[in-house]
């Protein structure tokens, strides 16, 4: 049987990785979520979603990716040492925020002793620090940082997701993983559309992965493809007539905000951007 280790923030028992339907702060899962074990089960369940909320669930039990499931369970088996008294989720930690978001800013993947420990993306890590404050300067987060699942951090306006669900080797997924992920990303923007009007991508691949998804969703996409940016922008047109803007953002990583080729002020600048849109 697999120890048990206290939750950081509810003080509740759990092993590592975290069971299904277990309850994990924010955990969306049930013991009667469908699970995909095949790339082919993907599409047929994020297509089936018919909200966010079965969406959340069916991505936060996803393990249609061998190398991916075998690495975020050994990194939870194994941990950091400075979390090695904390459990963790090895999981694939789904998109969240507000269900009626005008704005979805797109990562890449979780981080391994990030959201890979805490269940939500950008949390527990210097990424989600640099994030959230950004978030919460634009008045898009009722508090400026995020520790753990249950440290009572709310978005207005904004939901966060990712190409990638589940943390990968050396924060490098796969061609094929990324394809594989691809269509809980398709469901989950169809799913947002009646409300979105901006997209945020941190970083050339989710400023790639979200134009394939557009074009996928059958939207007007110009060409030739617009180029990544720190502050790119282009218009992205839906079926239905209306526009939503894609604003390019480095990653909030720590070689980008280490280095300086992403501050704090560069960060402000496309939040900005982001509530005009």
């Amino acid at each position: 049987m697999k120890p048990l280790q206290p939750h950081p923030g509810t003080g509740q028992p759990f092993p590592s990785p975290v069971p299904t339907g277990s309850d994990w702060p924010g955990d969306p899962s049930s013991a009667d979520t469908p699970q995909a074990r095949t790339t082919a089960q993907v599409p047929r369940l994020a297509a089936g979603s018919r909200s966010l909320d079965e969406l959340d669930a069916a991505v936060s039990v996803c393990r249609a990716c061998p190398r991916l499931v075998q690495w975020r369970e050994q990194v939870a088996h194994d941990k950091r040492a400075s979390y090695a008294d904390q459990p963790y989720w090895g999981r694939p930690a789904p998109g969240w925020g507000d269900p009626a978001a005008r704005s979805l800013l797109v990562g890449l993947a979780p981080a391994a002793h990030g959201a890979n420990r805490t269940g939500r993306i950008f949390t527990g890590d210097r990424s989600g620090d640099w994030l959230y404050a950004a978030l919460h300067r634009a008045g898009l987060a009722n508090q400026p940082t995020s520790s753990h699942a249950a440290d009572g951090l709310e978005l207005t306006g904004v939901r966060i997701t990712a190409p990638v669900h589940c943390a990968p080797p050396q924060n490098l997924p796969t061609t094929t993983e990324k394809a594989t992920c691809a269509p809980w990303l398709d469901r989950e923007i169809q799913l947002l559309s009646p409300h979105l009007e901006s997209i945020l991508a941190l970083g050339g691949i989710a400023w790639t992965e979200t134009l394939r998804t557009a074009r996928r969703l059958g939207w007007t996409v110009p060409r030739p493809a617009p180029r990544f940016g720190h502050g790119a922008q282009a218009s992205l047109g839906m079926p239905d007539g209306r526009t939503v803007r894609l604003i390019g953002c480095y990653h909030v990583s720590q070689q980008n905000t280490f280095t300086g080729r992403l501050t704090e002020t560069m960060l402000d600048e496309v939040m900005g951007k982001l509530r005009r849109a």
